[in-house]
């Protein structure tokens, strides 16, 4: 089996034209105090050259990131082409975008790289090349064989984990995708992730209702009793430590995420306004259910200030230190 624990990590561009290689440029600056392990950039060696304050190496092979760390940012240039321009997205820096993630999924099934960190995409511009998936979690699933109810997307913070059980679909379709075989996937993978990534061995899992008042005993819904207890029974007959429905309304203030190791939500919004509230600069999307670790920052291309390196790196620098503590904690767990 590969040695993921002695790889360098490898951090895809996401599209050039936004603030990707700005912050992974960043985040090298502050290798030392944030305590990162060697990673190196994917994409266009000419996406880097040119960043403030940071000088960039090529390099041929992976293994080489480890010995230029320390004096420049590796990168592992794979597309031929000019800089990107600061946001203007393109057809060419969406091809640079992807061709990245698709090199840093292959390192990462040889073990050549240790984690997959990616850079926000502009999934606009990737639709218009013919990218067929809702996100990279799922291209990253598929690149690894995993369904995709299987691959799980949480969002975490110093002080909040939630899953969004549902993620990119408009709110009316979520009853019609929120079932009862989704709960018990979410909730499963969810529990594995707290023992596997981050070492928690009897994690308590909170789930918040699909309605208002988690519904008011049937009187607002009844997806409650219908769809989520019935699940909720068969996951504590499994052994897990799993609430009833709770109020949405209520489950996140201080004292009531003391009570919980992470929550599950029924859809897109009930989950991320939350984290984003408590973690806006410091969140990180994990994926749950691979094979690997990946992560990644919590927010998007940010197209409207790329280029004026102002953009905030904190949000990469969780998901590099992340990353790390996964992979130390999945060693422990024999992955």
């Amino acid at each position: 089996m590969a040695d993921w624990n002695a790889s360098p990590f490898a951090i895809s561009c996401g599209d050039p034209a936004g603030v990707g290689p700005e912050i992974i440029g960043k985040s090298w600056k502050q290798r030392v105090e944030a305590g990162l392990r060697p990673f190196f950039a994917i994409g266009n060696f000419a996406d880097f050259e040119n960043l403030a304050g940071v000088p960039a190496q090529k390099i041929d092979q992976p293994i080489e990131a480890s010995e230029t760390f320390d004096k420049a940012l590796p990168v592992f240039h794979i597309h031929d082409a000019a800089a990107a321009v600061p946001g203007r997205a393109t057809m060419d820096s969406a091809q640079c975008s992807l061709h990245a993630l698709e090199i840093a999924c292959g390192l990462a099934r040889s073990g050549d790289a240790g984690a997959v960190i990616t850079a926000p995409v502009s999934k606009t511009q990737l639709y218009k090349i013919g990218f067929r998936y809702p996100g990279q979690t799922e291209f990253v699933s598929e690149r690894f064989g995993i369904a995709r109810e299987n691959a799980v997307m949480m969002l975490a913070g110093p002080t909040l984990r939630v899953v969004p059980m549902t993620t990119h679909i408009a709110l009316r379709d979520v009853p019609e995708h929120f079932t009862e075989r989704l709960i018990i996937a979410c909730a499963c993978a969810a529990e594995k992730a707290m023992i596997r990534n981050f070492g928690i061995e009897k994690p308590r899992i909170a789930i918040a209702g699909l309605n208002p008042h988690a519904g008011e005993n049937g009187n607002l819904g009844n997806e409650e009793q219908r769809i989520m207890q019935p699940a909720i029974v068969k996951l504590r007959e499994q052994g897990m430590d799993i609430t009833d429905p709770l109020p949405s309304d209520t489950m996140f203030h201080e004292e009531a995420r003391r009570k919980y190791d992470v929550a599950l939500c029924p859809y897109h919004d009930q989950a991320l306004i939350p984290l984003k509230t408590l973690h806006f600069f410091d969140g990180v999307n994990i994926t749950l259910g691979l094979p690997i670790v990946r992560t990644s920052p919590d927010h998007g291309t940010a197209f409207n200030i790329a280029g004026q390196d102002i953009a905030d790196p904190r949000s990469m620098i969780a998901a590099i230190q992340m990353a790390a503590t996964a992979v130390a904690n999945r060693q422990i767990h024999n992955n």
